[in-house]
């Protein structure tokens, strides 16, 4: 199975781009760092905030993956159609997967850009995906690596983007479930066992996004 086949049989509905609880009904929202800030009085970046919430993305996976479960990395990475060639296809991936016999399963697909903007004809999309365990992955650098997206400074990085950063999702094959940690400011989780979203939303009611 792929990732189209996979969403088109258990969320028919989604579409791997931003606003994942607004398509579908079994969702949830949170705020990663709440109370803290990016930045310390004096300009510099704060150290505390970082380690925040990328325990507390860590903690959010957790609930969701086990160690046995199989998994759809899906990294979305945007560039104008002039631009170079498509990227070699293990570039994404390399530092975060643990097996580099892996990598030469990543598939590879161009579609075209899906968000609107004025000149959106002229970019495209990529989407890398792979179908590993959890254990297969270096999650906690990887996350890291996410909520470091605004912040060139920062280590780790997701490396290989060509037009800004790449979105990225981890797809619980097994469970089905979808997480989406954005960037440092939060994540969106979407599932198919409504039970599942109440017990994450009464677990950790104060990491909510204040709107949800």
């Amino acid at each position: 199975m792929n990732v189209q086949t996979f969403l088109e049989t258990h969320f028919p509905t989604v579409k791997l781009t931003s606003s994942l609880t607004e398509q579908w009904n079994e969702g949830i929202h949170f705020s990663l760092g709440q109370g803290m800030y990016q930045f310390k009085d004096n300009g510099e970046l704060d150290p505390a905030y970082f380690k925040t919430v990328s325990q507390q993305a860590y903690t959010l996976f957790n609930e969701l993956v086990d160690e046995g479960d199989h998994l759809f990395l899906v990294a979305h990475l945007y560039k104008a159609k002039d631009q170079e060639k498509r990227l070699r296809k293990t570039k994404v991936f390399h530092t975060y997967v643990k097996n580099r016999q892996e990598l030469k399963h990543v598939r590879v697909k161009t579609e075209p850009y899906p968000y609107e903007i004025d000149d959106g004809k002229s970019y495209e999309m990529q989407q890398f995906s792979l179908r590993c365990k959890r254990g297969d992955l270096r999650m906690k650098p990887l996350l890291q690596a996410i909520c470091h997206e605004d912040f060139p400074s920062l280590k780790p990085r997701l490396e290989g983007y060509v037009t800004g950063y790449p979105d990225v999702w981890f797809i619980n094959e097994t469970k089905k479930r979808i997480f989406h940690l954005y960037d440092d400011r939060g994540c969106e989780i979407i599932a198919h066992d409504e039970q599942e979203i109440r017990t994450l939303y009464h677990k950790y009611r104060e990491w909510l996004d204040p709107y949800e």
